[in-house]
């Protein structure tokens, strides 16, 4: 039986446990980000799927713990071994564009970025996805979404809601259904309209102030109850802008985040991290 006839009897892969998603996120990250040492050696694999950055949960795998996982990988498809010319040490690879053949480079760099650390906003995602990424492939969001979308048609990733909502958040759908991982789907997002600015009063120096009698105080019950529907509504506008307000502030604070963690990605991958 031929190889190709081989693959096209493997079932479709729905789901993949913790370990097979370690070892297949970081043979695809190893192969992008450093292809002079790819393929991997068992001893390299193991030391990169137990390093201590760009991981989510840290883990410590033995060797014969990453060879078990390698194994169960092999069956189905998605990674292989391969001997090098002096026969000495054997060396793997993923097979992942073979086993999800409609992936683009884009995606697979996506995929493996989900598969390393899970669930993350989609500029965090960018961002990191985007060292792995073909150069001026990840450079806007909406490159990202364009490239999601492809992904969540082949069902390989969820999301809590439209890939058109900022604040969202994605995740890769190949959770095993024990593992309950599914996003549910959200009702508000950082991008919601915000209410109109209410009118801001204009202050004069203490100067300038002509003197006036003094107005008569109103009853207590009074001044803290709004008078009128009008000051009520005044009163909610300048709550919704002032939250309106601190979701700008929340999202510059994430994209300044997302930049610092861009620079220090790329500095531990110069120092070999």
């Amino acid at each position: 039986m031929s190889l190709d006839s081989a693959e096209s009897n493997l079932p479709p892969i729905t789901s993949l446990t913790p370990s097979q998603r370690r070892v297949l996120g970081t043979m695809i990250e190893k192969g992008l980000t450093v292809p002079e040492s790819y393929p991997l050696t068992l001893k390299a694999l193991t030391t990169g799927c137990n390093q201590k950055s760009a991981r989510h949960p840290i883990t410590n795998y033995s060797e014969d713990d990453v060879e078990e996982t390698l194994n169960k990988l092999r069956a189905l498809g998605l990674a292989a071994v391969v001997h090098t010319e002096s026969g000495r040490t054997e060396r793997f690879r993923h097979y992942a564009r073979k086993r999800f053949s409609e992936l683009s480079e884009p995606q697979v760099a996506i995929l493996a970025e989900l598969l390393l650390r899970g669930r993350q906003p989609m500029g965090e995602l960018r961002s990191r996805a985007s060292r792995m990424a073909p150069a001026g492939s990840l450079d806007s969001i909406d490159q990202l979404r364009t490239e999601l979308s492809g992904l969540l048609k082949m069902n390989l990733i969820q999301s809590d809601g439209s890939l058109e909502r900022r604040g969202i958040e994605i995740d890769h759908n190949l959770y095993e259904a024990r593992e309950g991982k599914k996003l549910e789907q959200r009702t508000s997002f950082d991008d919601e309209p915000a209410a109109p600015a209410p009118s801001v009063p204009t202050y004069v120096s203490q100067s300038s102030v002509v003197a006036q009698p003094a107005p008569t105080p109103l009853p207590v019950a009074a001044a803290a109850t709004p008078t009128n529907s009008s000051e009520l509504l005044s009163r909610i506008a300048a709550l919704e802008a002032t939250c309106a307000s601190l979701r700008a502030e929340n999202r510059e604070l994430r994209e300044d985040f997302e930049g610092l963690q861009k620079s220090l990605d790329d500095l531990r991958q110069a120092l070999g991290a």
